[in-house]
């Protein structure tokens, strides 16, 4: 008798627990669902593609990935509310992966991005978009990770990425992952096939600094030095004598001509370890170093020629918008 009703407590105790979630997600999802659009985009001579979206504004703009409408001249927003509207590409940066559209209406069900630095793993992550055409579909997980790096359409990392084990197919890219709170914590951006729950999102802090200089600007202004490079060992030797503390550096391996690396007087062959004394052991930690406040400043290249350590100035300037 006293099993039984140890049993029967323990159930019910249970079903609190799976109501208690399941409340969570169907609340988040009521919340969330009218500020998720699904995206059509068609380019001048192809078929086009689609993917999702979501307002971030009663005014119109939306956010989604760069990947789904880089590149469209016709794109197409449908609402929850059945509403199909033409839609403007105000910015796109594929280095992030982001993209902002605006649509003409107004007093629009839109979403709050969360702070994604106070997420933490373990915690419910709700995706929400329109796979393979479904839209509106729902999926609900756990934050699997976090400070995943990602490697955008350009060749740069995608830093500071959510990984979660919300199931994301074709489609779902662009669309919002959110907490319990109907909080954006993340845009859904990419999956690993054939891996099965590796699913990422980039991370909603990331996304509300593009967003603002996305409908500032247009695009997100950031430096190059004009170079080619590739990750290459230090020899340990000539690093012990320079007092390199870094293992790699990055091999120049072409230089355009007239860039500020030529300026420079940078060359083939030549190995940078640092910008401005910060380390670069890697091509990601150069990118990273060439951001839109160091263009037309000078600075001071460290590199190995041959034996010889070198320091010289440098101005980086503005990267060219890529088409």
């Amino acid at each position: 008798m006293i099993a039984t009703l140890a049993r029967e407590s323990i159930e019910a105790a249970d079903d609190l627990l799976i109501d208690a979630y399941s409340n969570a997600v169907s609340g988040a999802v009521a919340a969330a669902h009218p500020a998720v659009v699904h995206i059509e985009v068609r380019g001048n001579n192809a078929p086009g593609g689609s993917g999702s979206g979501f307002f971030i504004s009663p005014d119109g703009y939306l956010l989604t990935n760069s990947h789904v409408v880089h590149g469209g001249k016709d794109l197409r927003v449908f609402l929850a509310d059945g509403r199909k509207l033409g839609a403007t590409l105000i910015g796109d940066d594929p280095d992030s992966d982001l993209a902002v559209l605006r649509v003409s209406a107004d007093d629009l069900a839109h979403l709050k991005l969360a702070d994604s630095d106070a997420v933490k793993p373990g915690q419910i992550a709700i995706a929400i978009g329109s796979p393979m055409g479904f839209q509106q579909t729902v999926t609900a997980g756990i934050v699997s990770g976090l400070g995943r790096s990602l490697r955008g359409a350009s060749g740069r990392l995608i830093d500071n990425v959510i990984q979660t084990d919300a199931a994301l197919n074709p489609g779902n890219s662009g669309g919002p992952l959110v907490n319990t709170r109907s909080e954006v914590i993340g845009v859904n951006t990419a999956i690993i096939r054939p891996a099965q729950g590796i699913c990422f999102a980039i991370a909603s802090n990331t996304a509300r600094w593009v967003a603002a200089w996305l409908i500032k600007e247009g695009r997100i202004r950031r430096s190059f030095i004009g170079l080619g490079g590739q990750n290459v060992p230090l020899i340990r030797k000539v690093a012990r004598y320079h007092h390199i503390s870094q293992e790699s550096g990055v091999l120049v391996v072409g230089v355009e001509k007239g860039s500020p690396a030529d300026l420079a007087g940078l060359a083939e062959g030549d190995i940078v370890v640092a910008l401005d004394g910060v380390p670069t052991p890697a091509v990601d930690s150069l990118h990273k170093l060439l951001t839109g406040d160091r263009i037309g400043q000078r600075a001071i290249v460290t590199f190995l020629r041959g034996v010889e350590l070198r320091r010289h100035a440098i101005i980086p300037r503005e990267m060219p918008n890529r088409e």
